[in-house]
This record gives structure tokens, C-alpha cells and sequence, in this order.
């Protein structure tokens, strides 16, 4: 199609173009349906319309350019579950293309369908509302797919990895599974790997098929494989909104993995439509390819970050999502994350939407003037409550997702004992590095779908000279239960946003793979049986989990929070300590602890110290977390393990509360 590399961007070009309406696409309500889409170097463009979605020929109709690129064309009558794409005429000759605006797609998605969405509604979907606020963030990353594809899951076959294994409650006789572990496990949150339709696998293929999803093709429908009838289009967006539903129902909010920096093929149906527009190009006309996917979208541009935001918010109303984590958040830019938070606060309400992602790209990507990338360098030009990973974290208690023998300060890491402390108080003291506002910021974790599992980065570097066999990576050793139960009790100890992989409270094994966006299953899957195989370091997590959600010294997300954390000590190699101060000027009663004192102990022996005076209890040693043991004289932490204790309150006190406002 002509004009493709001729184009060259310039602000006057949005200035005279922008579309600022969020009505793109085929909407079908009342009775009526309006198809608009926007294609400003078009002479002409035909709406085709297909009674099947495999129809070899259409009705193509002519549309009415309206202005500003904006094309148009209006039915008195409803068209929902009718098929169609656009011919768009340009120069000598045309481009067809499905709408990339679309609500609704044929299988495997190469055509559009027009969807009256109040039709794919489930039973009580309109009362359906986000569970309250817990006092914590507890996400809980996982797969659709690896959910519940595992025989044992308690899931029946045919939703087997599918969203309606959501609807399921689980359970596989002497344990649970799926949604009912998943209450009781105590997590708040859960992060889904992206499910909005995405390319590379046969939708209607088989169940050997595996993809994480970071491939975009249709940004506004959900994916096809993971609905139950892959033929009829609005089967899956019924299904995803159940899965949502049903996630509601068990106190559950939902946050979606959003990959809007580049799209499955660099001739996207957005690029077919405003040829040299959206993506991204280096001043030689090349693609610029800051993903290593092939392409970046040209975000800093008004139609581009129009696409997005109101992408965003159309998930946000439609689906009732929770929250969105920005996959190589790096090629966005901090000006269009700071607008889709302040839109999503003007709709819904201040804080409610929780924003995340990853604070860096593969590549360097040109921006556009008056830009700033989305990187951790310029979390400072990021609104306060929009969080990055902390790889400085992770890498730290762990080693270098990079070098798989490379260890951290629980297995095996030395000259680290500073660094831990500086994740203690999110970073905020960093002022060497990485610095942020304040621990509302910074997500902790040490283990996601990238790279290895926690379980098999410890095995490669605690046995690193041994040849692992299948089953040994099943195996619930003892000291890497030690070292996983250290690696959790240091970032659940951490200020910031508490995230895990989905399985990491399980040792959860990919037997050695590090990247499986698209192993088998089989290799992916939670293995639910493995929930009672280590049911000790399940029931760790569980403590964690509720114990956290009890410590406001922790889980305050204030820009004081970090004057809570006093008195960090490097007592040896591998052994440190802190204190925390516990009190909380907003709740109704006093707390049970008014200030907590933290060991790690990474070394190979005990180490005794004896608290200041105070009515000591612990409340988590080596084996067990929120255990709320008295503490009497001395106390020992354990070899490769973590102590916290908490003083309580003198009841008669008049405590003045200097932080955390």
C-alpha cells in the first residue's frame, strides 16, 4: 500500500487528525449499530459484512469520511454476531484488514464480529463489583492455562485450562485446588498472563499448544483458545467475564498483563489502517525494535496513545478489571502511564485501578519529543502510585536471573548484607541507584513467569555441579525449603507491593526451563499434588500472607513509610537486622505489636542476640510463620532462616504516631 514509507510523523499531523472520541470500532446497542474507524490516508474505504466468519465473499459497502480521518457508517438495525472487515483504498491500490478497534473476532481472529455486548453479559454480571480493599496487595501471578490443565487440578476436562475452570471450586479429595486453594491460600490479588487475543497458536487446534500470550492481535477481545467454543465469537467474551465474576466471588481482584508495546506482526491491523503511523521507526525508515519482537509501537503519538488509554478503560468498564501490569513498561512513556492513571481515578475513583510494570525494554527505542520513557531511571516523572518490579530486589535475595548459577544472599551470595537492607526500606535510602518516591512504587518479588522458577534457580545454585533428574526437581530438599522459606520471609518483609508467581509457595518446578513461552503444558502447568508434597512451605506462605496483612509498619504504602525502618545492623557475614515501627494511627483499636524487630540469617550457623526489654513474641522463626510464640531471654535464628518478632503495646501508653499518615 502507498504511503507507508513515505510518512513522516510530525505533531501537525495529530494536531489535524487526533480523533479524541473513544467510540472506534463496531458498537451495537439499542437496536442500532455505528461502525467508525480511523484512516487518514485513505481515498476510500468498503465495510464487508459476512454472514459466517469463514464467508469466501461479503457485502462491502461504502463509508462516509466525516472529518479528521474519520471514517463512518450507520445501521438502524442491530448486526450483532455478523462478521466483517474494511478495504481500505489508498494510491494504486488497497489493503483488507480486520478492525483493529474490534469488541468481537472470528476464530484465530484474521476477521472482526460485531458483538451487542450487553448479550454476552453473565447472570448478574451487572451487580458484579471488586471485592473491598484488603490492608495489603498480595498478587498471585498466573496462566490461565497452567491453572487448571494438571489431571489432578479437580477441574472436569472440558474446562480444563479454559476460564471457566474459574467457575469451579476445586478440590481433589484430602486437598484443595483452583479457586478454593486459592481462598484459602489468602492472596488478594490475581495478575493474569495476557489474555486478550494474541497470534502464533490455532485457536481451534489442539491442547499440546502453549503460548504465554505476549503475541497482540486483537487488543479489545479476549483470547479464542481459552473459551470452551472457539467458533462462536461471543462465547469468550461471555467466559472471560465469568472468570472474572467468579474471581469477585471468592474476594479475588483481577489484574490483567497488558502488552501494548508492540504487536504480534508489524503489519498490524492498526499499521494496515494509518500505514507508517504506528509503528515505531528509526531515522533510516527501518522498524525500531525495543520489544525484540520486531516492532515497538509509536507511543507518544495522540492516536497511538488514544489506542491505548482507552483500551485500557474499555477493559476496565467492560470486564471489570482491577488492575493492569504494563509489559516492558520501558517503551511506554511516563506522560501516558501518569494519563491512564489519572483517567482511571476520574472513572472510578482515586487509587482504586492499581497500575504496574516492567521499568525497562529489550533495546533502545527512539521516543518522540517531549517524551520520557517508562524506565526505572524516570520513575520520579511516574505518579507516585504507579508501581515498577524491582529487579534490584529480586536479584539480590536470590542472584542474577541473567547467570543461572549466579547466587544471591540466601544461596550462597556474599558482600550483600547492605544491599538486603536497602530493599528493606523499598529503595527509598538507594541514593546511589535506583531511587523511588516512596515504597508505593516498588512491587517485591523474586519469582515471575520470565526467567527460572525460585525453586529451580535455587537447585542450579545450591547443586551446581549435580545433573538433575526429573523427579529431583520434585523433590522437597531440605535446604532449599530453607533457602526458599528465607528468600519469601525477606521480600514479605520488605516495604512495598508483595507479588509471586503462581506455584513459588509450592516449589514450583519447570524442571530446568527458563523461558517456556511455549513449552508444552506439561512443563508449565501447576502440579496441584505438589500443594501436599510441600505442604510445610505452603503453609509458611499462608502465614506470611495473613501475618503481613496484620503489620501496618509493612504494608504502609505512605511516602513516610520508609522512617518506619530504624536501626539496620550487619551483625556478620550473612546476618542482619532491623526494626520496624508497628503503629498504626488509623485503626479503631491498638494493634498487638507497636514495633518489630527483623534477623536474616543466610549463614551456615545460628545466631543467639537478645532483644531489647519488652514483652517479646515471635511471630515467625525457621518452621512456621505467624507462629506467636513468647520470646523469653535470648533468641536464636536458625541457620538459613528468618526471625521477626513483635513488642507489644504498654496498654496505658499514649502513642504518638510519626509516621505513615
Amino acid at each position: 500500500m502507498s504511503g507507508m514509507k513515505e510518512f513522516q510523523y510530525s505533531r501537525e499531523f495529530d494536531r489535524e487528525y487526533e480523533y479524541k472520541g473513544d467510540d472506534l470500532g463496531a458498537l451495537c446497542e439499542e437496536g442500532k449499530t455505528c461502525f467508525k474507524l480511523w484512516a487518514p490516508f485513505a481515498d476510500k474505504v468498503e465495510l464487508c459484512l459476512y454472514a459466517e466468519a469463514d464467508s469466501a465473499s461479503g457485502r462491502c459497502l461504502s463509508m462516509e469520511a466525516v472529518g479528521r480521518g474519520l471514517w463512518q457508517l450507520n445501521f438502524p438495525e442491530s448486526l450483532h454476531g455478523t462478521y466483517y472487515d474494511y478495504l481500505i483504498w489508498n494510491g494504486k491500490g488497497s489493503v483488507q484488514t480486520a478492525d483493529p478497534y474490534a469488541r468481537g473476532c472470528c476464530c484465530n481472529g484474521t476477521r472482526s464480529m460485531v458483538v451487542d455486548l450487553r448479550l454476552t453479559d453473565p447472570e448478574g454480571f451487572a451487580e458484579d463489583r471488586a471485592p473491598g480493599k484488603s490492608s495489603e496487595t498480595i498478587i498471585y501471578e498466573l496462566h490461565i492455562k497452567d491453572f487448571s490443565f494438571d489431571p489432578n487440578s479437580g477441574v472436569q476436562k472440558a474446562f480444563r485450562g479454559k476460564y471457566k475452570a474459574f467457575t469451579v471450586q476445586g478440590g481433589n479429595g484430602s486437598y484443595p485446588t483452583v479457586i478454593a486453594y486459592l481462598k484459602q491460600l489468602g492472596i488478594t490479588h490475581v495478575h493474569l498472563l495476557p489474555f486478550f487475543d494474541f497470534g502464533w497458536l490455532d485457536e481451534a487446534g489442539g491442547d499440546e499448544q502453549f503460548n504465554w500470550g505476549y503475541d497482540p492481535l486483537n487488543y479489545n477481545v479476549p483470547e479464542g483458545s481459552f473459551a470452551t467454543d472457539v467458533k462462536d465469537g461471543t462465547v469468550r467474551i461471555r467466559e472471560c467475564k465469568e472468570m472474572i465474576q467468579a474471581l469477585h466471588r471468592a474476594g479475588i481482584r483481577v489484574i490483567m498483563d497488558v502488552v501494548y508495546n508492540h504487536t504480534h506482526d508489524a503489519e498490524s491491523w492498526l499499521e494496515r489502517t494509518a500505514p507508517g503511523y504506528f509503528n515505531r521507526r528509526l531515522k533510516n525508515g527501518e522498524l525500531s525494535d525495543g520489544s525484540a519482537c520486531g516492532n515497538d509501537m509509536a507511543v507518544g503519538r495522540a492516536m497511538v496513545d488514544n489506542y491505548i488509554a482507552n483500551s485500557v478503560m474499555y477493559w476496565a468498564k467492560e470486564y471489570h478489571i482491577d488492575g493492569f501490569r504494563f509489559d516492558l513498561m520501558g517503551l511506554m512513556t511516563t506522560e501516558l502511564m501518569n494519563r491512564i492513571q489519572l483517567e482511571l481515578d476520574e472513572a472510578f475513583g482515586s487509587g482504586e485501578k492499581l497500575l504496574y510494570g516492567e521499568p525497562w525494554r529489550a533495546n533502545e527505542s527512539p521516543m518522540e519529543a517531549g517524551t520520557h520513557a517508562a524506565l526505572k531511571d524516570n520513575v520520579k516523572l511516574l505518579d507516585e502510585r504507579i508501581a515498577v518490579f524491582s529487579d534490584d530486589t529480586r536479584d539480590v535475595i536470590k542472584g542474577d536471573v541473567f547467570f543461572a548459577k549466579a547466587p544471591g544472599f540466601v544461596n550462597g551470595g556474599t558482600k550483600l548484607e547492605d544491599r538486603i537492607l536497602d530493599a528493606v526500606a523499598g529503595w527509598k535510602d538507594n541514593f546511589g541507584g535506583f531511587h523511588p518516591k516512596s515504597c508505593s512504587q516498588i512491587i517485591n518479588y523474586v519469582s515471575a513467569h520470565d526467567n527460572f522458577t525460585l525453586w529451580d534457580k535455587l537447585l542450579l545454585t545450591m547443586r551446581q555441579d549435580k545433573e538433575m533428574k526429573e523427579e529431583e526437581y520434585l523433590t522437597p530438599y531440605d535446604d532449599i525449603l530453607a533457602a526458599n522459606k528465607l528468600a519469601a520471609f525477606i521480600y514479605f518483609t520488605c516495604q512495598g507491593y508483595i507479588f509471586f508467581q503462581a506455584g513459588e509457595e509450592f516449589g514450583r518446578t519447570k524442571f530446568g526451563d527458563e523461558n517456556s513461552y511455549r513449552s508444552a503444558p506439561e512443563v508449565n502447568m501447576l502440579r496441584w499434588e505438589q500443594t501436599e508434597v510441600f505442604r510445610e512451605l505452603v503453609s509458611y506462605y499462608q502465614g506470611l500472607i495473613a501475618l503481613r496483612k496484620e503489620l501496618p509498619g509493612l504494608y504502609d504504602k505512605s511516602s513516610l513509610a520508609s522512617g518506619r525502618i530504624s536501626g539496620r545492623t550487619v551483625h556478620r557475614e550473612g546476618v542482619v537486622s532491623f526494626f520496624v515501627d508497628n503503629r498504626d494511627s488509623h485503626a479503631s483499636g491498638k494493634r498487638n505489636w507497636e514495633e518489630l524487630y527483623v534477623m536474616y540469617n543466610a549463614s551456615d550457623t545460628a545466631y543467639t542476640t537478645e532483644p531489647e526489654t519488652g514483652d517479646w513474641e515471635i511471630l515467625v522463626d525457621a518452621d512456621t510463620a505467624n507462629c506467636r510464640k513468647q520470646a523469653v531471654g535470648k533468641v536464636t535464628v536458625a541457620p538459613h532462616s528468618g526471625l521477626l518478632l513483635g513488642r507489644c503495646y504498654n496498654a496505658s501508653a499514649d502513642v504518638e504516631i510519626p509516621v505513615g499518615e
